[in-house]
């Protein structure tokens, strides 16, 4: 059957196709500035994934249109995917979040956590709120200079029962946090929290917000760095993982 009318004969009709000849040609720049903005995009094969968590991370409740959302639903099949792809060597992600679903986000940060190929992180712009998790989570993390990382306690919006078993909840839900960020990145619990919790700092809030030097200095992020830098120590981090073991040591 053809794959243009499932119930109707074995020849492809008559005519110009859609998407073929020069309808077909010119659709693919309109659709490239359409998308990205500009009318050639560089396409290469490439041993890396790269992977964008921008805007606000999504969760279990759909964000109005006009929020530019990254939904969770999509980034851990495609984590998935490139961990069981053989043609992919090493994941590089990159974030430009003001943070969002928390549970959403601790999913995120675990899977990236879980990876068995080599991973590296790249803060650029903003990595906010639960975006801090997932930018610790990789095995090497790199923030721009200008960029910055807003630290705050856990908070709930809408309809909120003010019961005991409530706070208690959101106790754990923010123990479960700072345990992740504490166990993988140089910062220590003590320091989170002390940053966690100044006030003065946030007009609406109490929190604090490091800027990219200042990130590396508390040990919260390992380097200053851009995209050149991540993808290198990416690069670095694969060379490495392919060599075999016992290469470089000691002749027995």
């Amino acid at each position: 059957m053809s794959a243009y009318d499932m119930t109707g004969p074995v020849n492809p009709p008559e005519g110009p196709v859609p998407g073929d000849g020069e309808q077909g040609r010119a659709s693919g720049p309109v659709q490239a500035v359409q998308q990205l903005g500009q009318t050639t995009v560089p396409q290469t094969e490439s041993n890396i994934f790269c992977m964008t968590i921008i805007g606000q991370i999504e969760g279990h409740i759909v964000l109005p249109p006009q929020n530019k959302t990254t939904k969770y639903e999509h980034l851990i099949p495609q984590l998935a995917a490139a961990e069981q792809n053989p043609k992919i060597e090493g994941i590089l992600v990159v974030l430009n979040t003001v943070g969002g679903d928390v549970e959403a986000g601790l999913a995120i940060a675990e899977m990236i956590a879980s990876l068995t190929k080599p991973k590296v992180t790249l803060v650029l712009g903003g990595g906010h709120s639960i975006g801090v998790p997932i930018a610790v989570a990789g095995d090497r993390s790199f923030i721009a200079e200008t960029a910055t990382m807003t630290i705050h306690p856990i908070r709930l919006n809408g309809l909120v029962i003010g019961v005991p078993q409530t706070f208690e909840y959101l106790d754990k839900m923010q123990e479960r946090v700072v345990r992740f960020v504490t166990s993988h990145s140089g910062i220590s619990e003590a320091r989170f929290k002390e940053l966690m919790f100044k006030t003065g700092e946030l007009t609406r809030d109490i929190g604090t917000t490091v800027i990219g030097p200042d990130a590396v200095k508390d040990g919260l992020i390992d380097a200053v760095g851009g995209i050149g830098d991540a993808l290198a120590e990416l690069n670095r981090l694969i060379a490495q993982r392919k060599q075999p073991a016992g290469t470089g040591g000691a002749l027995q």
